[in-house]
Formats: C-alpha cells, structure tokens, sequence
C-alpha cells in the first residue's frame, strides 16, 4: 500500500506540507470530516480538521492558544495523565468533576460553574472524555451531553472534546459525539489513529472553528506532520476502515473478558472494577489504605507495568487505591501471567488480596 501511494502521489514529498497545505493531507481531512458526520452528524469540512503530531499535540495548541498561566480549567476529577500534567506545566488552576457510573456528573459541575461564577472567574474551558473516558472507561449518557453544553454555553465555557477511544466501543451504541450536538458549532475536538492503527504513527486530528483554526495553524509553526504516514493512513482508512476496526474490537474484547477473569481469580472482591464498553483499559479499585503509588516499583520488580491512580487524577486521595491497567498490548498468555504475577507481589507487600482471593467470585 505504501508503494502504491509513493507511486502515486511521491512528487507531493518534494515540498513541505505537500500537496494539500498546513491542515494536512486533504485526503486523510476529508475522511475525518465524512466519519465525524456519518457518526454525529456534524457538518464539518476538511477545511475544520488539523491533523496533529498526535492529538496530544492538539490538547499543547489548544491549552497553548486559551491558557495563561493561573488561568482556571476544569477536567474529569480522573482524567488522561498527560493533559493533566500539562496543564499542571502551564501553573492553570485544575478544578476536578467527580464521574459517577453515567460519566461525568452534570450536578456538580453545575456547582463548580456557579462557584467560578461568584468569584468572578471563567474557566477557560472544559476538558472532557466523554466515550470510554480515560481512565474510568465510562460512557456519558447522551442527556448528559445535551445538559453539559447547555451549562457551559450559560457560563461561557468552551468545551474541549476528546474522542481517542470513541472508535473502540463494542457495546451498545455509540453516543454521538458533542460536536455534533453543539448547535453553535464551537466544541473543540481532537481524535486519534494511533489508537486504532498504531501508537508509534503519532498521528491525531484537532477539529475547530475556522476562526480559531488561523491561530492554531500559526502556533502549530512547523514544517508540517509527516506527509507520507498521511497518505498511507488515508489510503488504508478509506478502503479498510470498518473490516480493520471490527477485528481490532473483537480483539480487545477477548483480551479484556481474559483481564477480568484473572482479576476474578486473583484478586477475588479484593479488586473493584466496572466493566467498560469498549476501549483498551481497566480502573481498578483496590480496598482503602491501599497506596498504588508505593506497589509500582515491586511491581516492576516482578515485570508488571501499572498506571498508578494518583498520575491519572486531580484528586489524589480519590484515586490513592486505583490502578489503571491496560490490556491493548500483551497477548492473552501475558495477561493471565501478568494479573498472577501483580496479585503476588501486592499480597506480599500489603497483605492484600488474601491467599483465598484465588478463587473465581
């Protein structure tokens, strides 16, 4: 496939951004406008599509053109590790919404809008995960979503959407997207392929307004993403999509009923965890006085990697327990192996799943 795209459009690589200009190849806009609208019916434009170094490229331009520093933003009380720390890089004020089983809870952040209100501050914007939300893998319902916009339009709080994972649901529909809610047309949406093709690719998109798309072009200022991983990924995307996306899913699927299995077996009621509907992760809670923090070092000790609750919050003390564990990667073997393996070492270092946890619940 990439012989065949070299082939045919090679002559673009002789110049920067190739043939299509800064947004990025046109070929691989066009096929983010046409999803995002057969999925949310969104009338976006390829013109309204960035493609990105990433889409953790789009949350740096987006908190880069909105955010000073001691600003005021507000996130997921749990929330993707990287937006979070950068934020906490750029000295903004993280204000935490708790998430309940439904997503983000509408009621308090209602309640934190208000409290801005009254001193006088407006966030600057809202940062959220709505589908499979990174790292509780919840899914916002779509009241939900119609209350969330109707509450930041009131307060003048733009909304910041990342869908990464909205691509790998399996269950259920798939609600669609604040972007294609927002009547206004002003969320911010940034998705990813690394995520359904590969981590390496570091390839994203950033979808805005064309009026804030002229200042994100001139912060972007570089010679441009990689041309060629554009047209390849285009190419692939437009004649594999829904055949890859479905063996991807089914395979995720396997590896995560194996996850929950061993942690079953394992772990026994020593381990909380909601099912997700989709997605590559798992948010485990562990019984209380338990520091995930201090379980990371034996635990690589022994070959297992975690994510520890506290980097994946901005409430720290809510996420003391909590491990995020992903199963995108390792094969099946590897997760039965590796749950085993995790299960002795947090025995051995807080006594805690007890010796008879290893009876399925």
């Amino acid at each position: 496939m990439a012989s065949r795209v070299i082939l045919a459009r090679g002559s673009a690589l002789a110049t920067y951004h190739g043939d299509s200009g800064p947004l990025g190849d046109l070929s691989l806009r066009r096929f983010v406008a046409e999803r995002l609208q057969a999925q949310s019916g969104a009338p976006i434009t390829p013109d309204e599509v960035l493609i990105t170094a990433g889409s953790m490229q789009g949350i740096q331009l987006i908190t880069e053109l909105l955010v000073a520093p001691g600003d005021t933003v507000l996130v997921e009380q749990h929330s993707f590790r990287g937006a979070i720390d950068l934020l906490g890089a750029r000295d903004a004020e993280i204000i935490g919404i708790p998430l309940d089983s439904g997503g983000l809870r509408i009621d308090a952040l209602a309640t934190a809008l208000e409290n801005l209100r009254e001193r006088g501050i407006s966030a600057k914007y809202l940062y959220t995960i709505p589908t499979l939300q990174n790292p509780t893998g919840t899914v916002l319902e779509l009241s939900r979503r119609r209350e969330l916009l109707t509450l930041c339009a009131a307060h003048g709080v733009p909304v910041f959407e990342d869908e990464c994972y909205a691509d790998l649901i399996w269950e259920g529909e798939r609600p669609p997207a604040l972007l294609g809610l927002d009547e206004e047309r002003e969320v911010l949406h940034i998705g990813s392929f690394s995520k359904c093709l590969a981590p390496a690719l570091r390839l994203g998109y950033l979808v805005a307004p064309t009026d804030v798309m002229r200042h994100l072009l001139t912060l972007k200022g570089e010679g441009g993403t990689g041309a060629l991983e554009q047209m390849v990924t285009a190419e692939f995307l437009s004649q594999h999509y829904e055949d890859h996306m479905g063996e991807l899913t089914s395979g995720l699927r396997r590896k995560l009923q194996v996850m929950v299995s061993a942690l079953d077996k394992h772990f026994g009621t020593a381990a909380e965890f909601t099912v997700p509907r989709g997605g590559m992760f798992l948010w485990v809670r562990l019984p209380e006085g338990i520091d995930t923090r201090a379980l990371a070092a034996p635990a690589r000790e022994a070959g297992i990697a975690f994510d520890d609750g506290p980097s994946w919050s901005v409430a720290e003390d809510a996420a003391r327990s909590c491990l995020r564990l992903c199963f995108a990667h390792p094969s099946e073997a590897d997760i039965n192996e590796g749950i085993a393996r995790l299960a002795e070492v947090f025995h051995r270092e807080t006594g805690i799943p007890p010796r008879s946890a290893n009876i399925e619940r």
